[in-house]
């Protein structure tokens, strides 16, 4: 039992830090603003892993790699923590294991990857019925906009109510259902 709570407090903590490291990637990529809250907390809680690591790992054609990287080792370690709290025999498995172990550090980024785009359509779309012109507005417009715009030109809006978000939000998580976990469920069945 306490072995299952330290497992989830790692898995947590790893999550997390994994999450705050592919927000601080993609706002970098797409080009979003760095002047409001969000964006001062991403950095701020990032800076202590991101900045050494930007002297080993180079950006590349002006995106900064170094976070995207940071996060797959997070996940990568995240994955050998646990299977080693797990008891798992790491000497007898074979070579094949850190195939897996690399390919399911890689399948949970894209999973948290498509979690962060999903959150951040349902903030805006719920922002935008309170307050649409919040600090993070421009944040928010920035990480949705490559995934809502091209939805917008299929379906216009329809009397004035875009449904972009919603079928947005359904087809990323029909993604994440129907391929990221059937491939993690395969690959954990390895373990």
């Amino acid at each position: 039992m306490l072995q299952t709570a330290f497992s989830f407090l790692i898995h947590t903590i790893f999550d997390i830090l994994t999450f705050v490291l592919l927000l601080r990637f993609f706002m970098q990529w797409l080009k979003a603003p760095f002047q409001n809250p969000l964006a001062q907390m991403t950095i701020a809680l990032s800076d202590f892993i991101v900045k050494p690591a930007r002297r080993w790992i180079p950006s590349y054609k002006k995106v900064d790699l170094s976070t995207l990287v940071l996060a797959f080792v997070v996940q990568l370690l995240l994955q050998l923590i646990l299977l080693s709290l797990r008891g798992f025999p790491f000497a007898v498995a074979g070579g094949a294991i850190w195939l897996n172990l690399v390919l399911m550090a890689l399948l949970s980024l894209v999973r948290m990857s498509l979690d962060l785009f999903f959150y951040a359509i349902l903030i805006q779309a719920l922002l935008s019925w309170v307050n649409p012109n919040t600090p993070i507005s421009g944040v928010l417009h920035a990480l949705t906009r490559p995934i809502l715009d091209p939805i917008r030109r299929w379906i216009p809006p329809l009397n004035g109510i875009d449904f972009s978000a919603l079928i947005a939000m359904i087809l990323l998580q029909m993604v994440n259902i129907a391929f990221i976990s059937y491939a993690q469920q395969s690959l954990n069945a390895v373990f």
